[in-house]
């Protein structure tokens, strides 16, 4: 029998991210496999987010942003894409805080739908009910989906976020710390929904919860201070296998 070749979804070589003189991720190596939930732990001000937002081309909304280095997605540099839609239409992207346009729960949802160019009603309620389903808020507005999606409590609106970012059938899906404002049932949920999505797609997971990157994460990587300490499997990270013992501490809860 031949053995399954793993397909590498981001490839990541000596990375660099700026703000002005101030250098938030320096020489970051390593790779993000297709169909794996990838997490990446530290502490605040270790890079994580600006890793997130330098892998579509954030930089170049961001004032002062300057990224360098290499960071291919499907084997190709971003930096080379000229119709940055269609490399930002392939990622969903889902920060800390929920962020909604000004518009229905139903258009917040079927919005990415249209600009694909789908205009059947019975497609967009196809795409809606299975995005807020997977979303795990389906039940909680499917009576309501004319609303507005800003009158949704903080945790609904982190879903419906979560639901439009996969209403774009991304490939790559990237969460930026997405339970800060939802509750711990929710969480799991979302967790539990997020196992069955790898199967379709490539999760990179940030998060500020050591105990979720466990969970969930099929690998880690763990940043310090604008550093890529190590990057490991999983389990063997948690079980002592650790290369470097700043991981170890941190995921010890001895700093952080």
């Amino acid at each position: 029998m031949v053995a399954s070749t793993v397909r590498t979804k981001l490839e990541v070589e000596d990375l660099e991210i700026r703000y002005g003189d101030h250098v938030a991720l320096k020489g970051a190596t390593f790779d993000v496999r297709e169909n794996e939930i990838f997490g990446i732990i530290g502490p605040a001000n270790s890079g994580k987010t600006s890793f997130v937002r330098s892998i579509n081309r954030m930089d170049e909304m961001t004032p002062g942003m300057e990224v360098s280095g290499s960071l291919k997605f499907n084997g190709k540099d971003t930096s080379t894409w000229r119709n940055l839609y269609a490399l930002r239409s392939r990622i969903g992207v889902v920060f800390p805080l929920p962020v909604g346009l000004p518009m229905s729960i139903y258009e917040n949802v079927a919005f990415a739908a249209r600009l694909r160019g789908l205009r059947s009603k019975a497609a967009l309620d196809e795409v809606v009910e299975r995005c807020l389903t997977r979303a795990a808020l389906w039940d909680e507005v499917k009576d309501r989906l004319d609303s507005l999606g800003s009158l949704l409590s903080g945790g609904q609106q982190q879903r419906l976020t979560i639901a439009r970012a996969l209403s774009q059938d991304p490939e790559l899906l990237l969460l930026d710390e997405f339970s800060i404002a939802v509750d711990p049932v929710t969480t799991m949920r979302i967790e539990d929904v997020l196992k069955e999505l790898k199967k379709e797609m490539t999760i990179v997971l940030v998060t500020n919860l050591v105990q979720q990157a466990r969970r969930l994460a099929d690998r880690t990587a763990f940043f310090l201070q604008g550093e890529v300490v190590e990057v490991g499997n999983t389990k063997e990270l948690f079980s002592g296998g650790a290369v470097d013992e700043r991981t170890t501490h941190y995921i010890e809860g001895r700093f952080g």
